[in-house]
C-alpha cells in the first residue's frame, strides 16, 4: 500500500493530462498489446467484475477510442481500439514513458527485471 497508493494517485495525475484514469489506460494498453479482447477477458485482467468493465468500456466508447467488433456469438462482446484509440495510445505512451523515467532514476534494468520477477513470484502466491 505505501508504493502502490502514491503511484496509482499520480499516475491518474498524468493520465488526468489526457482526461483518462488508470483503468482506462489499462484497457488501451492491454488492447494496443493484444488486439482484441472480450469484456470478461478484460475484467478478468484487471481483476475487477464485469460491470465495472462495462462503465469503462461504455466511456471509452463515448470518446471513440473502442468500438464493437462484430462477432457470430451475440453474447460475446469483443473490443478493439479504433483508429483514434490508437492515436490516442501513442500520445499517452508518451508521458507514461517519462513518469516511469523519473520513478525508476537511480535503479538499474537488472534492479528493475529483477523486482518484476518478484512482484511476479508474489503476484502468484497471492492469486492462488
Amino acid at each position: 500500500m505505501l508504493l502502490y497508493r502514491p503511484f496509482e494517485n499520480n499516475l491518474n495525475i498524468q493520465l488526468n493530462k489526457h482526461d483518462l484514469h488508470r483503468a482506462q489506460w489499462s484497457i488501451l494498453h492491454f488492447l494496443i498489446n493484444y488486439g482484441s479482447a472480450t469484456l470478461v477477458e478484460l475484467a478478468n485482467y484487471q481483476s475487477v467484475e464485469k460491470p465495472t468493465i462495462t462503465r469503462t468500456i461504455a466511456r471509452l466508447e463515448e470518446l471513440g477510442y473502442v468500438e464493437h467488433v462484430p462477432s457470430k456469438d451475440k453474447r460475446e462482446k469483443r473490443m478493439r481500439l479504433t483508429e483514434l484509440g490508437k492515436k490516442i495510445y501513442s500520445e499517452v505512451r508518451v508521458t507514461i514513458d517519462q513518469y516511469e523515467q523519473a520513478i525508476l532514476k537511480g535503479v538499474t534494468e537488472e534492479e528493475q527485471l529483477e523486482a518484476i520477477r518478484i512482484m511476479g513470484e508474489i503476484r502468484n502466491n497471492i492469486i492462488k
